[in-house]
């Protein structure tokens, strides 16, 4: 097939991860870039060596485009992915992948008419600490699951939602669960498998946002487990840790660090937890760790060999589910059934 041509759209926050991935896997060429912000579109183009659009609409006419990667404020996010779509590009969404189930699905129904793949950043699911997670849950090794926690303890100041206007925002963000805590309920719901229902709690307690800046639920699984979420962007003064908690009959493992890179118990009978610990990689440097390479790398080998990308539409769409059916219990103060049986819209009535 050649190399694979990348366009990006949205050059805020996240894309730096999009850009020196794309640089530096063999096989990718990135095309161009896009975004209304002519400063920033500036930067990007002449840090990366790309063409630049201010209207992404005419950046998806390049031919030599065949994978377009959504870093916009959320709110754009199921928009633009159906415009490259419909322009006939593969697309690589940032989370979440929608604001609504309705979103998501009308995106998930396009790729599938137009033939192209759609991948969701959930990047996590490819560190180092959670692949070796994976295949000890694949390979039975926990027993009987029992319980498990995803927990975010994170610091989210004024100055970071003052910097861009639509962070914290119903239409175009949601709070702590939906920015922040997302990737982490992926990889919980990934572990512990279907969600039955969901109990929780939201409040804005320091934050000058619309959406909340603390949140606590807890979910019942199919299988009869049972998970808590704790989700923040009040720990003061910085970041504190994102952790993932597994725990069965026959295994306990701890994953933590500020963006679970760090093992921080793993026992199971025929495994030799000092050696684990002693051999870990280091720590990323921020809390978007060291998988946007991998994921774009998945995703370029699933549209060469014509097969789902490892996290594609309806694996992206599972955290959303959780998270609105969370807000859904939060206004109506009541248990959630999953599936949710009705639209809704994020905001919260307080």
């Amino acid at each position: 097939m050649g190399e694979i041509g990348f366009g990006l759209i949205g050059c805020g926050r996240i894309s730096k991860n999009h850009f020196e991935s794309i640089k530096a896997l063999p096989g990718a060429d990135l095309i161009a870039a896009a975004d209304i912000d002519k400063r920033a579109l500036q930067a990007a183009v002449g840090k990366y060596q790309c063409q630049g659009y201010l209207d992404y609409k005419e950046m998806l006419k390049e031919p030599k485009i065949q994978v377009v990667n959504v870093c916009t404020p959320s709110g754009l996010h199921a928009q633009i992915a159906l415009d490259a779509i419909r322009s006939g590009k593969h697309v690589i969404i940032e989370k979440p992948m929608a604001m609504s189930l309705v979103e998501a699905d009308s995106v998930i129904k396009a790729a599938k008419r137009a033939g192209v793949k759609v991948g969701v950043a959930h990047q996590n699911r490819f560190n180092k600490t959670i692949t070796r997670l994976r295949q000890v849950y694949e390979q039975g090794k926990f027993g009987k699951l029992t319980h498990g926690s995803a927990v975010v303890r994170w610091n989210r100041n004024d100055q970071y939602y003052s910097q861009a206007p639509w962070r914290g925002t119903w239409a175009n963000d949601g709070g702590c669960l939906m920015n922040q805590s997302i990737h982490n309920i992926d990889l919980l719901q990934w572990m512990m498998g279907e969600v039955e229902s969901v109990f929780a709690y939201a409040a804005t307690n320091l934050r000058k946002i619309e959406g909340e800046d603390v949140a606590t639920a807890v979910l019942k699984f199919k299988s009869g487990a049972l998970g808590l979420i704790e989700a923040t962007t009040t720990v003061f003064p910085t970041n504190l840790e994102e952790t993932l908690n597994i725990f069965g009959s026959d295994g306990t493992v701890v994953l933590g660090g500020i963006a679970v890179n760090k093992v921080e118990a793993w026992r199971f009978a025929d495994e030799d937890e000092a050696a684990v610990l002693a051999n870990q990689g280091a720590e990323p440097p921020n809390v978007y760790g060291f998988g946007h390479a991998d994921l774009i790398a998945d995703f370029m080998d699933a549209v060469i060999s014509d097969r789902e990308p490892a996290i594609n539409g309806e694996e992206g769409r599972k955290a959303l589910e959780i998270i609105l059916a969370i807000y859904h219990s939060v206004k109506y103060k009541k248990e959630i059934k999953i599936p949710l049986q009705e639209e809704f819209t994020i905001g919260i009535s307080r």
